[in-house]
């Protein structure tokens, strides 16, 4: 086996450095500040002629698989999940599942916690990403019933 490189050595000494809940608590930050993003920057208030912020959108007029996400949690936030499900259903439906494991990761890496963490198998999570890939499809389609998944 080659010897890791520099780079490669310096993140591994910063890692057996630091605390054990300092990614944790790194990640909680990523977390809070998207969080923080999609609050005061209300995607749902852009103005008619505002280009849209998605570059798939733009140059394409298609939605992207992640289309409405950060409307649906800012609906989230706000406790309107009818009006999140509408925006994006798949996102709102995978939200507590993720919300679960980012906490069960945490909590066992922070301060030891051992919750029951879910056996997720590689088809689960395939078929998930197949189920988005078939909703990203349909979602762009321009005739009934797809139309009322459009956003």
């Amino acid at each position: 086996m080659a010897e890791p490189d520099r780079f490669t050595r310096f993140v591994m000494r910063v890692y057996a450095r630091s605390p054990r809940w300092a990614v944790p608590l790194a990640a909680l930050g990523c977390v809070g500040l998207g969080m923080a993003y999609a609050l005061l920057s209300d995607p749902t208030r852009a103005a008619p002629d505002a280009a849209p912020s998605c570059l798939l959108k733009l140059t394409t007029g298609l939605d992207c698989p992640g289309c409405g996400g950060t409307r649906a949690l800012w609906y989230v936030l706000h406790g309107d999940l009818p009006a999140a499900a509408r925006h994006h259903f798949l996102f709102v439906f995978a939200l507590p599942f993720l919300t679960y494991l980012f906490v069960a990761w945490a909590g066992k890496q922070a301060f030891g916690w051992r919750l029951p963490e879910p056996q997720i198998s590689s088809k689960l999570i395939g078929g998930f990403l197949a189920l988005w890939l078939v909703f990203s499809v349909a979602r762009n389609l321009p005739w009934a019933p797809f139309t009322s998944i459009y956003v």
